[in-house]
């Protein structure tokens, strides 16, 4: 009877450690779903603002003039250390330097086996290159005069802030658990999004809008990601949960409980 019982608790032990593995190991992409959608939607509706007005061209001839003033102020407003620390966001915008970082996180993530959070990077990043070239080819806006840097491609958005904001929010996401911390690294995610995009038209390489336009993009691919993604997650981690577990009885075991 004792050997019975042992056996019996054993099962019982090894259903609960069955049920522990149909769990998703990974903790959420994201802590609240609901705000965090909210946030997502408000971010994906003022970038679709802006990129309506931007195919508007009596609204871009207005924004124009707010570009054209945006410029002539950060041309008088150069000096050699300034114009250091922007050549040095250009170089870190890069896709010699920007690919390595992507490989590298991914990487990295998949090492940890967080395959939802690979997931929500890869796809944010992907997504965001898909767009680059489709909508410079759609809009094909030609770049500001006497940039300090090299330049290719039409003007409308900036590669370079999109590359950056998402990659860098995309990355918070991915890597930095919910609560204070990500909170405070996704600030400093933003703020270095809006400094590689002030960068961007201090160099002339991009109008002021063209960066506005592709910090917004760069933020609502890596958080309309990582919503999906979440919800993905959400949605099997309940099936699995879903599914009865039925551990199976050694023949040993019903031996001897028939003693």
């Amino acid at each position: 009877m004792r050997a019975g019982r042992g056996m019996s608790g054993l099962s019982r032990l090894a259903g609960l450690s069955r049920r522990a593995a149909a769990k998703d190991p990974e903790e959420p992409l994201l802590a609240a779903p609901a705000p965090d959608a909210a946030v997502t939607a408000v971010v994906l509706a003022v970038t679709a603002v802006v990129f309506a007005l931007a195919a508007d061209h009596g609204v871009l001839a207005r924004v124009q003039r707010v570009d054209d003033a945006w410029l002539r102020l950060m041309v008088s407003s150069r000096s050699a250390p300034v114009t250091a620390i922007a050549k040095f966001l250009n170089l870190l915008g890069l896709v010699a330097v920007t690919l390595p970082v992507r490989i590298a996180i991914a990487g990295f993530l998949a090492l940890r086996r967080r395959w939802w959070h690979m997931a929500a990077f890869v796809a944010a990043v992907v997504l965001s290159e898909v767009l680059i070239g489709t909508l410079k080819n759609v809009y094909d806006r030609a770049r500001p005069p006497g940039s300090l840097v090299a330049t290719s491609g039409a003007s409308f958005p900036s590669g370079h802030s999109i590359a950056a904001s998402v990659t860098v929010v995309a990355a918070v996401i991915a890597l930095v658990p919910v609560g204070r911390r990500r909170v405070a690294w996704g600030a400093a995610a933003a703020a270095f999004s809006i400094l590689m995009g002030i960068s961007r038209s201090y160099l002339a390489a991009h109008w002021l809008s063209d960066a506005v336009a592709g910090i917004l993009l760069g933020w609502s691919c890596a958080l309309l990601v990582a919503v999906a993604v979440n919800e993905l997650q959400r949605r099997r981690g309940a099936h699995r949960a879903a599914q009865p577990v039925h551990p199976s009885v050694p023949d040993t075991a019903r031996s001897a409980d028939r003693r």
